[in-house]
């Protein structure tokens, strides 16, 4: 698979990553954990290297599965992983917590976890907004300097705290969510982005699913899959937002891809300092995504699809209120 390097720091990546998060948490039940070995391995084996995973995936759990699925492969892989929430005795998120000494536990947790010497890539989680973002910033430093972390993250940050804290430690990265169905980082953080030679992670390149064409207003979900919860997936956004993957399914056929592709290859199209993280937990959903790297969108299919997304007003929100108050700080 083709690399790229995110923005214009030395960390080089294959062009998609694989985001583990379902492989633990979020989309129902865990899958087995032999079972997820071998799909992270499987990813290894046809050309991903970048992988990413967070301490409250599981929690803890995700991180345990891709340390132990990613140690043969030590020094070939790139590993991110992510602090910020405070967690009660029972492992459930009890709000945010970014203040140095706790990132500074997670990390070590993680490195044990990861059973890595070093962090490749170190994202504050959710921005905080008890903690200045310069203590965060100095914190990873700290950290860079010991040797624990090499790179240093945001996710989900406004343009003006990316500033602030690239102005304490260079962030290598960015991770928002980012797809033909959520394109707000493309008002101000990808331009800030550009500016400051950051490079940007799409998680749910596929909209949750929604943009692979595998869903439809009947589609029902398990209590424990996070989506349950989301406006953008009740019935009727469902079939108002249809218009999308009608949109990609077009094109799709032309191309001979399939819709979900044609979403990778579009984000992919977008910059090449872009590098999305599909994640799936089967091989066959691996390989179509992979395949997406090999398909070419020219300037005229990218046109045809930018103008008639721009004629589709994508319903309902991203997020319940309390958790998209926790975006764009």
């Amino acid at each position: 698979m083709q690399k790229r390097k995110l923005g214009n720091s030395n960390l080089e990546v294959s062009a998609l990553g694989l985001g583990c998060m379902g492989l633990s948490f979020g989309y129902g039940p865990a899958v087995d954990t032999q079972q997820g070995i071998s799909l992270i391995r499987s990813a290894v084996e046809r050309g991903v290297t970048f992988f990413d995973t967070a301490e409250v995936y599981g929690p803890f759990t995700n991180e345990a599965l891709v340390g132990e699925a990613l140690a043969p492969f030590r020094g070939q892989v790139v590993i991110a992983t992510k602090f910020g929430f405070k967690l009660d005795s029972n492992g459930k998120q009890a709000g945010l917590d970014s203040r140095p000494e706790h990132i500074k536990e997670v990390a070590e947790a993680s490195l044990k976890r990861l059973k890595v010497e070093a962090i490749d890539l170190l994202y504050q989680h959710r921005v905080d907004p008890n903690v200045p973002i310069e203590d965060v910033a100095g914190a990873v430093k700290e950290l860079i300097h010991a040797g624990k972390v090499k790179h240093f993250g945001l996710s989900e940050a406004g343009a003006k705290t990316i500033r602030r804290a690239h102005a304490v430690q260079p962030v290598t990265a960015v991770q928002s969510e980012y797809s033909l169905w959520t394109r707000g980082p493309e008002a101000e953080v990808l331009p800030t982005l550009e500016e400051l030679g950051i490079g940007f992670v799409p998680f749910s390149p596929l909209g949750k699913g929604f943009l692979t064409g595998k869903m439809n207003e009947h589609t029902q979900f398990d209590k424990s899959d996070f989506r349950s919860i989301l406006p953008r997936f009740t019935p009727e956004a469902l079939l108002a937002n249809q218009a999308l993957v009608d949109l990609l399914g077009k094109v799709a056929e032309r191309k001979k891809a399939t819709p979900a592709q044609i979403a990778l290859a579009w984000l992919l199209a977008q910059k090449p300092w872009i590098v999305p993280i599909p994640g799936t937990t089967k091989l066959n959903r691996l390989e179509e995504n992979i395949g997406a790297a090999k398909v070419e969108l020219t300037p005229g299919d990218l046109n045809e699809i930018d103008s008639a997304a721009s004629r589709i007003t994508v319903q309902g929100a991203r997020y319940p209120e309390n958790l998209e108050r926790m975006t764009g700080r």
